[in-house]
């Protein structure tokens, strides 16, 4: 049964806010994983369990090596689990926006490391979680220009996207042109979509199965020093210590204010409307608004942060009424008919000032991830892996991080 409404006008302390990912029945069987109930001695710790912390998790293992994971909450209860749902190649930025700003050799790069983790993610979830549908970029969004101006915006996008095409044409990466429905725009075969919640609790599951890996939810991290994690419930000592925490993460290792800054993001999901509405995850407007469609019907709809910019560079992670009523019309949109709305949420993301996320060493036996300026799903797990085999191999992590 999907929970109740959440007002984005309601008043009172709240422990929670709804989660539309959340009314998944395999989300919503979740038994967790159990507190850290002392003190704990391990190869490396990693702080953060949503799909960067898991990866790193996972390729920690991979080595040979104990882990101890945390989480101030539940798995993924960040971010990571109340995301669009998007697994997109490339960086935040356009592939061609991309290549003018960091070179063709780390844009590219970039765009096929998060296609190979696709790959892996697929393989290792299946179907019933990783749909391989593609994705859409609109021009502007479903409809008619209401303005002159957005007349105007629009014919600057259908450009835009045409010049997007043009990239990754020349570098060998799947497109089409989209012109249907919803609007003109370009296909991105290689695209996929997914609840991301289940994701993230799926992993979760599979790596708290392994013998050398202790996870541990509802854990939060007091203090993060080279060799040493200090939590509510023990400290944890690990030769090697990675934070995976996209959303303030200045706030976790203040040496790092100013290289990334916290934003909120904030979605709704609606009742179902007409099935097969949205073929793919369709994002339009520069990639400032967004959604996608289940299986069941349900809309998944977020953005507007541009249009409430002042607001949105907050650590708060609380829905708020102005974004909420542009998604709300936004949905409609999406739909093509009137919605009704069952769940309001935000989350806290990290952005950086030239686009590139962060994979740096923050000091000794101390190593960073996080700023993926918005689409942390696929980028967010390849900055583990450089992580990884900077902290145990001295390795130094490719040109399209930011070290």
């Amino acid at each position: 049964m999907l929970r109740k409404e959440h007002s984005a006008t309601s008043r009172g302390p709240r422990k929670s806010v709804p989660v539309g990912w959340d009314a998944d029945p395999v989300v919503a069987a979740w038994t967790g994983l159990p507190p850290l109930d002392g003190g704990r001695t391990a190869d490396a710790c990693v702080v953060g369990l949503g799909g960067s912390g898991l990866a790193a998790v996972a390729a920690l293992l991979e080595r040979g090596l104990s882990v101890v994971g945390l989480d101030a909450g539940r798995t993924a209860a960040g971010a990571a689990g109340r995301n669009g749902g998007f697994l997109l190649g490339g960086p935040a930025l356009f592939l061609h926006d991309a290549i003018l700003r960091w070179g063709a050799d780390a844009a590219v790069g970039l765009y096929r490391a998060t296609l190979r983790e696709l790959d892996v993610l697929a393989e290792a979830l299946g179907p019933d979680v990783v749909r391989r549908v593609g994705s859409i970029r609109l021009a502007g969004l479903p409809g008619e220009p209401q303005s002159d101006a957005e007349a105007a915006e629009r014919d600057a996008e259908v450009a835009d996207c045409a010049a997007h095409e043009a990239a990754l044409r020349e570098h060998g990466i799947a497109v089409e042109r989209y012109d249907g429905p919803l609007g003109r725009g370009i296909f991105l075969p290689d695209d996929a979509a997914m609840n991301p919640a289940r994701r993230a609790l799926g992993l979760a599951a599979q790596l708290a199965r392994h013998d050398r890996a202790e996870l541990y939810e509802n854990t939060p991290v007091r203090r993060v020093e080279p060799g040493c994690v200090v939590t509510a419930r023990g400290t944890v000592h690990a030769q090697t210590v990675l934070v995976a925490v996209d959303g303030r993460l200045e706030a976790v290792l203040p040496q790092l204010a100013g290289r990334v800054r916290t934003a909120r993001l904030q979605m709704l999901a609606t009742e179902p409307v007409a099935p097969g509405r949205l073929p793919c995850p369709v994002y339009g407007r520069w990639g400032y608004d967004y959604a996608q469609q289940d299986a069941s019907g349900r809309l998944f709809v977020g953005g507007g942060r541009d249009r409430f910019v002042d607001d949105e560079w907050t650590s708060a992670a609380e829905p708020t009424a102005d974004v909420q009523a542009y998604i709300e019309q936004l949905a409609a949109q999406m739909a093509g008919a009137p919605v009704r709305v069952t769940h309001r949420w935000a989350a806290s993301v990290g952005f950086t000032p030239d686009g590139r996320p962060l994979c740096t060493q923050a000091s000794d036996g101390l190593v960073a991830i996080g700023g993926y300026n918005g689409t942390g799903n696929l980028v967010g797990p390849v900055a583990a892996r450089a992580a990884v085999a900077l902290a145990v191999d001295g390795t130094a992590p490719p040109p399209y991080f930011s070290t």
